[in-house]
């Protein structure tokens, strides 16, 4: 066999997508034309005029969305979907800024999470519901261009940092982080809370994307669970840990897939029936 044909087939068991869920309640396509239209805005750190842009759109674009203030001015997008028991919520989450690197568009990072988080809320009915579902898009989950490594959680998080201490009363925070690319793997991550990422999986089974949840856990990493987990809230964050072009300028679309926003859209619907 040609020595390049050898090379093509190895690339694309590389970037297989992940299967087509068994169930369709959640709109893949719709979700993916939610994270082109972030990608098109261009790149999208916290407080610049194009965050403010795609914040506008956001909070039009969630039920019942407001803005939620941040200190240094910046804005958390929340919706809200009304359950059964109005007096047990949830929080699904992501954020909705970008690494401040010139270029950089966060077609993964963080439009994916963003693009389902929102799908989500305007797919999934009251009824459906026994928990309430709370919403957020956090800004300023990246830290300032320049920010040595050790001031992160000073200076990055700043949207769930303001959040968490609001909704220490949640009952379970599902963060989605990195959740869009080609060759999607989401094992559980070491911060997350492992009954609660127990039901993500059984969730996951149950819709025909458990491929994509691995039983293995993966290191742990500062992310917008963290400070709910600080305040005693179960949270898990599904993230892959992997992705070759994490904070780097080719995080564009064409490494991320519509099938694997799908995958991840099925079994969080799943999971937020099953609470």
């Amino acid at each position: 066999m040609p020595t390049a044909l050898i090379a093509a087939l190895s690339a694309a068991v590389l970037v297989l997508a992940p299967p087509a869920p068994k169930v369709d309640r959640f709109d893949g396509s719709a979700a993916w034309s939610l994270l082109v239209g972030q990608v098109r805005v261009g790149p999208r750190p916290a407080g610049s005029p194009a965050s403010r842009v795609l914040g506008d759109e956001l909070r039009a674009a969630l039920p019942r969305g407001s803005f939620q203030d941040v200190p240094g001015g910046l804005r958390n997008v929340v919706g809200w979907v009304r359950g059964r028991d109005p007096s047990r919520y949830v929080v699904v989450g992501a954020h909705y800024d970008t690494k401040d690197i010139p270029g950089f568009v966060g077609a993964n990072d963080g439009a994916a999470g963003t693009a389902v988080v929102v799908q989500l809320a305007r797919t999934i009915r009251p009824r459906e519901l026994q928990p309430s579902v709370l919403f957020i898009l956090f800004d300023g989950e990246e830290s300032p261009a320049g920010t040595p490594p050790g001031d992160f959680l000073d200076k990055g998080l700043r949207g769930s940092r303001h959040a968490a201490p609001l909704y220490r009363k949640a009952e379970a925070m599902i963060l989605l982080d990195l959740v869009g690319d080609r060759d999607l793997s989401l094992p559980r991550e070491g911060f997350s809370d492992p009954a609660l990422w127990a039901k993500v999986r059984g969730a996951a089974k149950r819709v025909g994307a458990g491929a994509v949840f691995p039983t293995r856990t993966t290191g742990k990493i500062l992310d917008d669970h963290v400070p709910f987990r600080e305040q005693g809230v179960p949270s898990v964050d599904l993230i892959d840990l992997d992705y070759a072009c994490w904070h780097k300028p080719c995080d564009d679309l064409s490494h991320v897939s519509k099938r694997s926003l799908d995958a991840v859209g099925e079994t969080v619907y799943e999971l937020l029936l099953s609470l």
